[in-house]
């Protein structure tokens, strides 16, 4: 998994996580650190081995470290975080070795990240992964702000399984 620590220590990787920690602290709602982008990662890779998706670990772990690491930027400048977060994967993925992640995987992911936030008919294999992934990921079931959390309440997770 070299392709996902070149992204978790790539100096902007790093500056924008900084800033999204920054960003969060003393949030009372979701957010969007290290813990959940491992939680969005691993059930991304669960249900790929359970359904037979043949994502390859790497490009699952990728969509889901880079998915969030522009939210800090919807909340201080009002820009959609998938944007954000796509701006900052492509220039990640310019500095990553060659042989890491082709072309291909690349532009998935990069449509993945920018498509995981509304659920759409035309969405390919990883952006349903990610989107469903996210969603999952979330402890709406055991959150003390829940009641106060303006998040469309079908999309809430109230179940402690996947």
């Amino acid at each position: 998994m070299e392709v996902i620590e070149a992204i978790r220590n790539h100096p902007l990787y790093a500056e924008q996580y900084e800033k999204l920690k920054q960003a969060e602290e003393g949030r009372k709602f979701c957010r969007h650190q290290m813990e959940h982008l491992l939680d969005v990662a691993r059930i991304a890779y669960i249900t790929n081995l359970e359904q037979g998706l043949q994502i390859r670990k790497e490009v699952i772990y990728a969509a889901a470290l880079l998915h969030d690491i522009g939210k800090y930027r919807q909340y201080t400048e009002g820009i959609p975080h998938e944007k954000a977060s796509a701006r900052i994967a492509e220039v990640i993925f310019q500095d990553l070795p060659d042989l890491s992640l082709s072309a291909d995987e690349k532009s998935r992911i990069l449509r993945a990240i920018l498509g995981h936030r509304r659920m759409r008919d035309d969405m390919d294999v990883l952006e349903k992964l990610l989107y469903a992934s996210d969603k999952q990921s979330r402890k709406c079931f055991d959150c003390k702000a829940e009641k106060d959390c303006n998040w469309d309440h079908r999309k809430k997770n109230f179940m402690p399984e996947i």
